[in-house]
């Protein structure tokens, strides 16, 4: 009898289980993702990939309860106003499904960060500056008064394309390798206070990056290139190179004839004077 009980609850076991991995878990996303401010509303919304009974929006922490969407097909969501410090943080939501009776697993977490006007924006800089070949490697450095995370933003992207944690003397060092057309654009800084992972200085100031299809020159030049040109040298560039090649030459030559005229001239002088001088005497 207990081989048989043990089987059978073996079995309902892994019926469950099979059932659980077949419910996927939802996803969620945030609007506005970035710039949000005190007072500002903000919506949440969790994708199902199925009907569910319910769907549950949490914040992780606790700093304020769970909210709950009923009869839910595709889509539920979530908008509230950001009025407290509190409301800040990481959110999750997951859903159960009417048949069968399961509940998903959590969405990948969405933090919620508000812009904090009180902390000054940061500096920026870009090496090397002006157009740059395809290839080269871009610095860009971000400089603010804090410790913490700094983020590096592009115009366009909704998130940020880099992130570290600033060194001692408040600075971040990001660097663009090989860089292409793709990168060229507006870039600018943020960071988060240390201690204050949800808090965020407003964007500084922005530096723009133009990046030319032409290859990069060894040591971070860049060069140009008419774009009908079927040669890597412009036809101009080369005229100008023979010409002054054909010059030096020309210099070289004028200065090796005056120095052989200076000679003979000389030693025909001291011939001469030895000529003239009385027997014995010598030329002083």
């Amino acid at each position: 009898m207990a081989p048989m009980a043990l089987a059978l609850i073996l079995g309902w076991w892994l019926v469950a289980a099979s059932r659980a991995q077949q419910l996927p878990p939802p996803s969620l996303s945030l609007h506005p993702s970035q710039g949000i401010e005190v007072g500002d509303n903000v919506t949440l919304r969790c994708h199902l990939p199925r009907p569910a009974a319910w769907v549950q929006l949490c914040q992780e922490g606790g700093f304020t309860p769970c909210m709950k969407k009923y009869d839910v097909q595709d889509m539920a969501v979530f908008s509230f106003a950001v009025t407290k410090w509190v409301h800040t943080g990481t959110y999750r939501c997951q859903y159960r499904a009417s048949e069968p009776a399961e509940t998903s697993e959590k969405s990948d977490p969405v933090e919620l960060v508000v812009t904090d006007h009180c902390f000054s924006p940061p500096g920026i800089s870009v090496s090397p500056t002006g157009r740059v070949g395809m290839g080269a490697n871009i610095t860009i450095r971000c400089r603010n008064s804090y410790q913490g995370a700094t983020f590096l933003h592009k115009d366009g992207h909704s998130a940020p394309i880099q992130q570290q944690d600033s060194d001692g003397g408040g600075t971040a060092t990001f660097t663009l390798f090989g860089v292409t057309p793709a990168d060229t654009g507006t870039y600018r800084c943020s960071y988060h206070p240390k201690g204050y992972p949800f808090l965020s200085s407003p964007l500084g100031e922005s530096v723009t990056l133009e990046v030319t299809p032409t290859p990069a020159l060894p040591g971070g030049g860049w060069s140009w290139e008419h774009p009908n040109s079927q040669t890597t040298q412009h036809p101009m560039g080369e005229s100008h190179g023979n010409l002054v090649l054909a010059v030096l030459r020309v210099c070289a030559a004028a200065l090796v004839f005056s120095l052989g005229v200076f000679f003979v001239l000389s030693a025909r002088n001291l011939w001469v004077r030895r000529d003239g001088s009385p027997a014995g005497e010598k030329v002083k």
